[in-house]
């Protein structure tokens, strides 16, 4: 049985899906984190393969209860993609592809495809038969833009990259800014009522970040938002705020839900504007990308003739995807097909799959 392998992997989990030939899965699993950028190149191996042999359990006859050994083994892989989160750069990325290679039993070669975690989310390029670019969008607690064309031997080449520079210094549209422009937004308000010596609007974003780090004036936000980053030998105190014991990233990230909240379910019009500055800000990301290639820009996308596909738990909210899209319309730039990709394992294996399907 031939079987194809997509891999995404993250910084929080490693998604593995296996299907056939006929496209229909066969095996998934999840396993631990696998940001390459953060582990070592055995443990990155270590949680692969045992992802991965769960993944093939149900792929055996009669399905197996415990984790399939890679090699040796009855089963084979015709091709397998690998998107890995950290890998930013060509030596990062060959690092990998010997050991992946080795564990696999895939020679090192087109049917080995190992790349950033950003090109899992092109793989619909690849269903749509009268287009040869695409603009991937991952926003999630971070943000990064790539623009991919589909080469004529179907590999993807990349174009451009925009962000994907963490929290410190970019991550623009992402929950990470959402939750950062939030309290700047209320702290601003703030000031400026202070100077006209009029009471702010107790509006539902302010009321929530008050609750949330509990907290009676919103001045009191700047002291909990630098609180310094807990340890691990930090004795955890029960009657301290939760949020203390929590990343300053994770701090602010954690946020955004109460930023939807408040924008959509209570039409705060401050929770509002925070969602439209942080949608312009991605989509001003994506314009980098985006406009007719001449000899000066050859590698820019025309949007009428690509399919942009976004991925994340933030643009995962049609609310907001539509927001960015919105943006990007008013700057003349609309998407031929506009893709969500809620799980980039599954749409990567069945891209896989459709490419070597001869």
């Amino acid at each position: 049985m031939s079987l194809y392998l997509c891999v995404d992997c993250g910084g929080s989990k490693t998604s593995a899906v296996v299907c056939d030939a006929s496209g229909n899965i066969v095996g998934r699993a999840s396993g631990g984190p696998s940001n390459i950028a953060y582990l070592t190149i055995t443990s990155f191996i270590e949680t692969i393969q045992t992802t991965v042999g769960d993944a093939l359990k149900t792929c055996t006859t009669p399905a197996s209860v415990d984790t399939v050994a890679l090699l040796p083994s009855e089963l084979e892989f015709a091709a397998a993609w690998f998107g890995i989160s950290g890998a930013d750069s060509s030596s990062i990325i060959e690092s990998v592809m010997g050991p992946l290679s080795s564990l696999l039993g895939i020679p090192k070669g087109p049917r080995l495809s190992v790349a950033n975690d950003a090109h899992l989310l092109a793989a619909p390029i690849r269903m749509h038969e009268d287009i040869f670019h695409a603009v991937t969008v991952i926003g999630g607690t971070g943000s990064i833009v790539v623009s991919f064309k589909e080469r004529e031997d179907g590999e993807l080449q990349e174009l451009g990259r925009v962000g994907g520079w963490g929290w410190i210094l970019g991550d623009e549209g992402g929950g990470y800014s959402i939750g950062r422009e939030a309290v700047r937004q209320v702290l601003a308000e703030q000031d400026i009522h202070s100077t006209m010596k009029s009471p702010p609007p107790e509006g539902s974003l302010r009321a929530s970040l008050k609750k949330y780090f509990d907290i009676k004036d919103v001045m009191e936000l700047l002291t909990e938002v630098y609180v310094l980053d807990s340890t691990p030998s930090t004795v955890v105190d029960i009657d301290n705020r939760a949020h203390k014991y929590i990343s300053r990233e994770k701090r602010l990230s954690s946020l955004s839900p109460l930023v939807f909240t408040a924008a959509f379910e209570d039409k705060d019009p401050l929770a509002l504007k925070v969602l439209r500055m942080c949608a312009k800000d991605l989509a001003d990301q994506i314009c980098i990308v985006v406009g007719d290639a001449n000899d000066e820009a050859p590698r820019l996308v025309k949007a009428s003739e690509s399919v942009i596909c976004f991925g994340g738990s933030v643009v995962g909210l049609k609310v907001y995807r539509d927001m960015v899209l919105d943006e990007l319309a008013a700057k003349g730039h609309v998407f031929k097909y506009v893709e969500f990709v809620d799980d980039c394992a599954a749409v990567g294996a069945a891209g896989l799959r459709l490419k070597y399907k001869d």
